[in-house]
């Protein structure tokens, strides 16, 4: 009991430190690389210009639809990896997804973007199957396949999101991530957080609000 109290606090504490390093004056920091070094730069900052951005895509969506970056221009978007046979921590942040989805889903400037690291397994009708599984709401929460390479290239070098390519620099290596990522209108890395746990999901509401009142 006495474990399970002390680790309770630890991740509040955690928690917290980190609400007030992103929390500075209110803005959310920008994430230009994978240390995920929160930057604070503003507009008439010479680097604003330079700030990372996630590359264009295409991919397609539980419902055979072409989905590119131009869908989400001007949209706030919560993004992660998946794959559909996934038995550990899957399950988890597709619940996380949903409990988002269904926090919004009266918001037309928030979507919802969930990319299949498992492609050859992951075709249309398996992820449109999991997508009815997990109550997917058509046109609010993607869930999306496609070519690999073009995944885990996105997932690399636009998400971050592979923590073992960071180390390793190896490009056969498979993706499993529990990272959400909360990109702005701008397509620009706003947050970065564990999708498995409690905290840090009422983090990233947070953070969407504050987001939602950036001009």
């Amino acid at each position: 009991m006495k474990y399970k109290f002390l680790t309770l606090l630890l991740l509040i504490c955690i928690s917290c430190k980190k609400e007030v390093l992103i929390n500075k004056n209110n803005i959310l920091p920008f994430y230009n690389s994978e240390e995920f070094t929160p930057e604070w730069i503003s507009k008439n900052d010479i680097n604003y210009s330079k700030i990372h951005q996630i590359k264009p895509f295409e991919f397609t969506n539980q419902n055979g639809k072409k989905i590119t970056n131009k869908d989400f221009e001007e949209k706030i978007y919560v993004a992660d990896f998946f794959f559909t046979t996934c038995p550990s921590i899957c399950p988890i942040l597709a619940k996380n997804m949903h409990a988002l989805q269904e926090e919004y889903k009266n918001d037309k400037d928030i979507l919802l973007l969930s990319h299949s690291v498992m492609p050859w397994i992951d075709s249309v009708k398996k992820i449109k199957e999991y997508a009815i599984e997990k109550k997917a709401i058509d046109n609010k929460w993607h869930l999306v396949t496609g070519n690999r390479d073009e995944i885990y290239k996105i997932a690399r070098t636009s998400y971050f999101a592979d923590d073992a390519f960071k180390e390793t620099k190896d490009k056969t290596g498979f993706i499993h991530t529990e990272n959400f990522v909360l990109v702005d209108k701008k397509g620009r890395i706003r947050g970065v957080y564990n999708g498995t746990l409690a905290l840090d999901i009422q983090r990233l509401k947070r953070h969407i609000k504050i987001l939602k009142k950036e001009k």
